[in-house]
């Protein structure tokens, strides 16, 4: 299993952006998808997942009404669109495949105040 997770950066607080990460080496629809984060200084945590069929999502409550996640099947690709941006979302971010245990390299976000 590889994922590429992209589309981190640099934004002010309240700001926005869409992350990606590119799943291979498995079969994308089988497969619950969801984000993590690391922030400096601090362990791992879920931020949001989306089911096999798409059909059912879940949040953290610190995202929960800011962040959106979603899927493609055609792209086996799944996004995370974040609104709204605070400086304590500032954290690296990796995607992950349920019932796998790959991580890929994950996506840095800083969110400046």
């Amino acid at each position: 299993v590889q994922l590429q997770a992209s589309g981190g950066g640099l934004v002010q607080a309240g700001g926005s952006l869409r992350l990606s990460c590119a799943a291979s080496g498995l079969t994308f629809s089988r497969y619950a998808m969801g984000w993590f984060r690391r922030a400096p200084g601090k362990e791992r945590e879920f931020v949001a997942a989306v089911n096999w069929s798409g059909g059912g999502t879940y949040y953290a409550d610190s995202v929960k009404g800011r962040f959106t996640i979603s899927r493609d099947y055609a792209r086996k690709t799944v996004y995370l669109q974040m609104n709204s941006l605070k400086p304590e979302d500032t954290a690296v971010y990796y995607c992950k495949a349920a019932r796998t245990t790959s991580w890929g390299q994950g996506t840095l976000v800083t969110v400046s105040s």
